[in-house]
């Protein structure tokens, strides 16, 4: 896809898609400590319950929203089923806002969450990825952002193209660029969003020891990096998998191949900054070449912990901004590109703030914001070319580059250096879940979207 063929298409066609969040969260008490108890039952039961489940912990909750026509719809009901969620939890007990995990009992103490005879397969799946990847790493939590492009809008665009292809390769290449070109450029996102700067020292300690600060209470923090959840010690594949994103059938080739080879158990457990979703997840790969790709899936996301629902709207308006400009983006053809994109995810979550570090651009270093303002700039010109009007949301985007004081990982950090790592994310979490409770507290229970969207138990509660 390029721009001369997108502008044939209106704003609100080029705008016009399908949007979904997925957020994962801990449970603690005021001490900071894990929470142990089961899934709380005002949820329901978490095997059947489409908006409210648990992750991989019985004391992480997942909240997954329907899909909606818009960013602001999707983040409407979002923020909601935060709201309710966390006003529905014990009085000494709240939502973890940090995607690093709070202070963790022994490793064989943390619940693995309990599906009961109907969910034997995702209890066994579990089982395994904890012996393989250490249960610790598991309680790391984040955002996830799902877009497709509305069906519509692409039927539009696959005319004006004139494409000899058949309809759902031109979809999938649309998708696969954006799939190559957001691996390539995923650092700024981590740069832009990333608030995951500290540990306590219950934590995984490969990540500890990228840390260069400690407080007074037992936990570390890093001055220089905005997200160790995206930091080499993140929750990542064991080895480096590089698979194709040059066609669908390669794609899934090289992810049989890592299957069989005995790196992967299965498809879903690549771990990859942006995922190729298919219309059939319980049969990814043959859903994949058969049905095409159905939508992408952004994991960079970190928690934050400054809202009450982990999430800016600004932030999924310029994520969704982002994958559009990731559409027409010009691709180089420096041949390890996937290897580069690696090393500058890890080098912007670890040492963002450090002005020596330089990012690979084509095997040619570059400083991280000169190449940030260069995107940055671009997308500028791709929105008034489009006609799209969302120009404070880039200027935001632009100040944090040119301030990084503006960062949430910097202004994480003066807070951390003056309460320590768990007060200050124990004061943001009360702070969040009193904002929740107000707010739920005051709720027209009349409203459709109230009554279309959310178990009424949660109200009663």
């Amino acid at each position: 896809m390029d721009l001369s063929n997108l502008c044939k298409l209106s704003p609100e066609e080029i705008l016009k898609g399908a949007f979904g969040i997925e957020w994962e969260s801990l449970r603690a008490h005021s001490d900071g400590k894990l929470s142990l108890t089961p899934h709380p039952e005002v949820f329901g039961d978490k095997l059947t319950n489409p908006l409210i489940t648990t992750d991989f912990s019985e004391s992480q909750i997942e909240i997954i929203t329907p899909t909606f026509d818009s960013i602001d719809e999707a983040f409407d009901v979002f923020s909601l089923l935060a709201d309710l969620v966390n006003a529905s939890l014990p009085d000494d007990e709240y939502l973890w806002f940090q995607s690093i995990p709070c202070i963790l009992p022994y490793y064989d103490r943390i619940p693995i969450a309990r599906y009961g005879e109907e969910g034997v397969e995702s209890e066994k799946y579990r089982i395994e990825l904890a012996k393989k990847y250490g249960v610790k790493k598991q309680m790391i939590s984040g955002v996830h952002f799902n877009f497709s492009f509305a069906e519509d809008s692409l039927e539009k665009l696959y005319e004006i193209t004139g494409s000899e292809l058949d309809f759902k390769e031109f979809k999938n290449g649309i998708y696969l660029k954006i799939a190559r070109n957001y691996l390539r450029y995923c650092w700024l996102i981590i740069y832009l969003t990333g608030c995951s700067i500290g540990s306590h020292g219950t934590f995984s300690k490969d990540c500890i020891y990228l840390m260069d600060a400690r407080d007074a209470y037992g936990s570390y923090y890093s001055t220089q990096g905005p997200s160790f959840r995206n930091a080499s010690c993140g929750y990542k594949n064991l080895k480096s998998l590089y698979p194709s994103y040059d066609t669908v059938d390669e794609f899934t080739r090289d992810i049989q191949s890592f299957i069989d080879d005995g790196d992967l158990s299965e498809a879903k457990e690549l771990y990859t900054q942006i995922r190729l979703k298919p219309k059939h997840p319980r049969d990814m790969l043959n859903s994949l070449r058969e049905d095409g790709i159905e939508y992408i899936e952004i994991r960079t996301l970190d928690i934050n912990p400054f809202y009450k629902c982990g999430l800016i709207r600004h932030d999924m308006k310029f994520l969704h901004l982002f994958l559009i400009y990731m559409s027409i983006k010009s691709e180089s053809d420096y041949a390890d590109w996937q290897r580069e994109a690696k090393i500058n995810e890890e080098m912007a979550a670890e040492r963002a703030y450090d002005e020596s570090m330089r990012l690979l651009k084509d095997g040619e270093e570059v400083t991280l914001k000169q190449w940030a303002s260069e995107i940055i700039n671009e997308m500028y010109g791709m929105c008034e070319v489009l006609g799209i009007d969302e120009y404070s949301t880039l200027k935001l985007m632009h100040d944090r580059v040119s301030n990084p004081d503006l960062t949430y990982g910097k202004r994480l950090l003066e807070l951390i250096r003056e309460r320590g790592y768990i007060n200050t994310h124990m004061m943001l979490s009360m702070a969040n879940k009193k904002t929740s409770k107000d707010f739920v507290r005051n709720i027209d229970i009349e409203d459709e979207m109230y009554r279309k969207y959310i178990p009424m138990a949660l109200f009663e509660k």
